[in-house]
């Protein structure tokens, strides 16, 4: 694993959303000693061009992470690494378990859990894998036995999820593209089941637990996660950072529903499509009506809406599934410009009519269908009768999946 820099922040950045600020730390008071070796290796700071800046001395930072509405780091202590071998003491004090990190200016980041009164961590600068060792904390120990075992499988996940993406740009077979898919999604399945597999082993430090969900929501599934933050809960319903944040993911997950049963979109299910007619790419006037006798996904989206790119491999992955089953997409562009509205189709292999009065906001499809935010759908039948609306994800292919047996 190569030098671990800002990690820590990157995956309680999830959890930030949801926790608040721990209790305070009144008697919990504990000590890091770092032995370190080789710390020329840091000295020589990058500089402009070719040439490097040399510094006498470089800054190390005892930093809490915090799991609550701060989001930077809460200093605890500093020190100084003024020859290459030596050691240094830093302080801390937390009354439960939390998550620290041992910051190096120009250098690594070590994470560490507080369940020993004296932790002791040797670094060795020289090395970038492998290039710390902890002992007096065992939380701490499995932590970056984690660390270590997630690198190597995240890196095969996304050396997967790379090919399969270059093999969909480049136009290959389909045969080829699905062989990578199922790659893709084996390694996915090892990450993921290493990561429950973890969860599950661990039944001693709660701090590992609440940190490791901030992993496994770059990878679980809604229901995966959901149900990995569930069992935590269970196994240390006294760790108030954990019950926090399911109370606080639960709350959000009911504002998130009652707002999307509240949204005023939410309102074309069983009438009829209205009339629209915009110009395609090539200025050819085209209208919903032009589609009857086919289900028919008016799908409304933007060139500059990232939401709306981040969707569309779902409706592409929807289009190719279910084109040969009368089933059809029309996409209406919010665009201003003509030029960023082609390339996106483009970029994106968005292969099914589209059409634009390049009015943004003023678009009459906006003034037609009354939608206050994109990526937004309706689904029409072949009788021109809107039979669901706000389709993303798997709910879209689930919903044609149903109707077009």
């Amino acid at each position: 694993m190569q030098y671990l820099r800002k990690t820590l922040l990157a995956i309680t950045s999830v959890l930030l959303l949801f926790t608040t600020a721990c209790n305070s730390k009144k008697d919990g008071a504990f000590k890091v000693i770092v032995h370190y070796k080789n710390a020329d290796k840091l000295m020589y700071l990058p500089n402009s061009g070719d040439s490097a800046k040399v510094v006498s001395a470089v800054k190390v930072f005892f930093e809490e992470i915090p799991f609550g509405e701060d989001q930077n780091p809460i200093l605890l202590d500093t020190g100084v690494l003024k020859a290459n071998d030596g050691t240094l003491t830093l302080k801390g004090n937390g009354a439960q378990e939390n998550i620290y990190q041992l910051s190096v200016e120009n250098g690594p980041i070590v994470a560490l859990i507080n369940d020993g009164k004296e932790i002791t961590v040797d670094i060795d600068f020289a090395k970038h894998k492998d290039y710390y060792s902890i002992s007096g904390s065992e939380a701490s120990t499995q932590l970056k036995d984690y660390l270590y075992t997630y690198s190597d499988k995240i890196y095969g996940a996304n050396v997967a999820f790379k090919a399969m993406d270059s093999l969909k740009k480049s136009g290959a077979s389909d045969s080829l593209i699905i062989l990578a898919t199922e790659k893709k999604n084996n390694e996915l399945d090892k990450l993921n089941s290493f990561i429950n597999g973890t969860l599950a082993s661990n039944k001693s430090h709660p701090a590992i637990n609440l940190f490791i969900l901030g992993f496994s929501s770059r990878s679980f599934q809604k229901d995966m996660f959901e149900n990995a933050l569930n069992e935590s809960v269970k196994k240390f319903p006294d760790y108030k950072p954990l019950t926090q944040l399911k109370t606080n993911y639960d709350n959000q997950a009911k504002q998130a529903q009652q707002q999307q049963q509240e949204a005023p979109q939410l309102m074309w299910v069983g009438k009829q499509a209205p009339a629209l007619t915009l110009p395609d790419v090539n200025g050819k006037n085209v209208s919903i009506a032009d589609f009857k006798g086919k289900y028919l996904l008016v799908d409304f989206w933007a060139s500059w809406c990232g939401p709306c790119r981040g969707e569309n491999p779902n409706v592409v992955a929807a289009f190719n599934k279910y084109k040969s089953k009368n089933f059809a997409i029309l996409g209406v562009s919010l665009d201003k410009e003509k030029e960023p509205w082609q390339k996106a189709i483009a970029a994106d292999k968005l292969a099914w009519t589209h059409v634009s009065d390049l009015q943004y906001w003023n678009s009459s499809a906006v003034k037609t269908f009354g939608f206050e935010g994109i990526p937004y759908n309706v689904l029409i039948d072949p009788q021109g009768k809107i039979i669901a609306e706000a389709l993303r994800g798997e709910d879209l292919d689930k919903k044609l999946a149903e109707v077009l047996k």
